[in-house]
């Protein structure tokens, strides 16, 4: 099996003064985050920042589930700093962060999340979301109260029932899954997702680079508003850039 490679890109978007997003790209040991901080300035964008520097520190290991254990234990490490930080903040203003990972070794993937931040995988030309959101609306949606499509403008789309700083123990969602040579994966923040649809996404993910497709994909969000800060990671196997289908 290949080694994965990885372009990403962050914008502040067409509303927000501060940028609360926050990613990382660990190619070298196969480790993807895209992490959306909440609690306003300085509390957003901080809890973002320590949620991918603990996860930057996460060893290399070959071994899968290793690197799930180590990956956790970051995660549970931040968890329990942010809570600790409770009372600098003002009330209103208290931090957290959503957090999406993505794990390949080898011929196997992990995913792992807290939050509304999402996964996507395209597999010969089929797209499909990975990740299920830890949010108001969507537990609605499993309730039958509302459709998809009226999910996307619920006025409480905004709120997630999962995220890291938030609570302890923290509770985190891990699905294994096989991967396969010409996968490619995008990570991204509800500042994508919220704009642009499952097909949209597909046929973007499809452009000839890395680089484009991540370009793309923000830049579409910016022509349609960008009411909130825009993060997307995009990874594929190291010999097959421009995939073909």
């Amino acid at each position: 099996m290949s080694s994965f490679i990885s372009s990403s890109a962050t914008h502040v978007g067409m509303v927000r003064k501060v940028n609360e997003d926050s990613f990382i790209s660990r190619d070298d040991i196969g480790l993807w985050a895209v992490a959306d901080g909440m609690g306003g300035h300085q509390a957003g964008d901080m809890a973002s920042q320590l949620v991918t520097n603990s996860l930057g520190a996460v060893p290399l290991s070959r071994d899968i589930s290793e690197l799930l254990h180590a990956t956790k234990a970051a995660l549970y490490s931040a968890n329990s700093e942010l809570i600790s930080m409770d009372g600098q903040f003002d009330s209103k203003r208290v931090p957290g962060s959503t957090v999406v990972v993505l794990l390949i070794s080898g011929n196997e993937a992990v995913v792992v999340w807290a939050g509304d931040s999402r996964i996507y995988r395209l597999r010969h030309g089929q797209a499909e979301q990975i990740t299920r959101d830890h949010s108001h609306v969507q537990e609605l949606v499993d309730q039958q109260l509302i459709s998809p499509e009226a999910a996307e403008s619920h006025p409480m789309a905004n709120v997630i029932t999962r995220a890291v700083g938030i609570e302890d123990p923290l509770e985190l969602d891990v699905l294994h899954l096989d991967c396969r040579e010409g996968d490619q994966f995008l990570l991204c923040s509800d500042g994508l997702s919220r704009l642009l649809s499952l097909e949209e996404i597909r046929n973007l993910m499809q452009t000839t680079t890395l680089e484009e497709s991540v370009q793309t994909l923000i830049h579409t969000a910016l022509v349609r508003g960008a009411p909130d800060n825009v993060t997307v990671i995009s990874v594929q196997s190291d010999d097959d850039r421009t995939v073909v289908y």
